[in-house]
């Protein structure tokens, strides 16, 4: 029985976050590969893995060096926000623009580019997406000659935006983001530290915005 791309999605969607959210990711994984009737060897064939690697995540022996840091980087937005609001946000500009609406997000995922492009498989990079793929992936620590957009452009699961972050996207960059018909923005911030509390600040202005409540200014600390 074949299933149409848009049910593929919601159910890939699905299958990430619950993946990403769970305490015991490996039985997660393990659960899904048994309700599909779908052998270690044959996952492991469509992932382009061997199958010692999905046997290792699932007992739990094989731990992703960058979960921990992928992890706490992993946000939803109470309520979904404006592409435009993200953007202005982060002190942003959009590079590159599909002619359809861009619209909202749900959420972001802050990455370390180098590592992501270095170690992350297709199992791993599933896990950037928490519970929706309706999210600003924003890659950080960008080396040149060396795309991120590359991890994106190989996997079946799209962000809504890509993120450069202190690197202007090259031509290269951007012509991988128009295959896929992803926006790509760039924002100058000047560190990390900086664009993840710009990001939380927008965090907190779409939940008081949820609750009904004016945002109030964070009390000064005297010195």
């Amino acid at each position: 029985m074949s299933t149409s791309p848009s049910i593929r999605e919601v159910l890939a969607r699905r299958i990430a976050g619950e993946i990403i959210l769970s305490n015991k990711p490996e039985k997660t994984m393990h659960k899904w590969r048994e309700l599909f009737a779908v052998s270690q060897a044959t996952l492991s064939e469509k992932m382009l893995l061997s199958p010692s690697v999905i046997s290792d995540y699932e007992s739990g022996i094989r731990k992703n060096p960058g979960t921990r840091f992928v992890r706490k980087f992993i946000w939803e937005f109470p309520m979904p926000v404006r592409v435009e609001y993200l953007c202005k946000a982060i002190k942003g500009e959009i590079v590159t623009r599909p002619s359809f609406s861009i619209g909202e997000v749900r959420g972001y995922t802050v990455v370390d580019s180098g590592k992501a492009v270095e170690t992350l498989s297709g199992f791993e990079y599933a896990q950037l997406f928490g519970a929706t793929t309706e999210r600003a992936l924003i890659f950080t620590h960008i080396e040149n000659g060396i795309s991120p957009m590359m991890l994106v452009r190989m996997s079946s699961l799209k962000p809504k935006v890509a993120v450069y972050h202190g690197f202007k996207p090259d031509e290269y960059s951007i012509r991988l983001a128009r295959y896929d018909r992803i926006p790509l923005l760039y924002t100058p911030l000047p560190s990390v530290e900086q664009l993840i509390k710009s990001l939380r600040k927008l965090y907190r202005i779409a939940l008081h915005k949820k609750l009904g409540r004016p945002l109030r200014p964070s009390p000064k600390v005297s010195t």
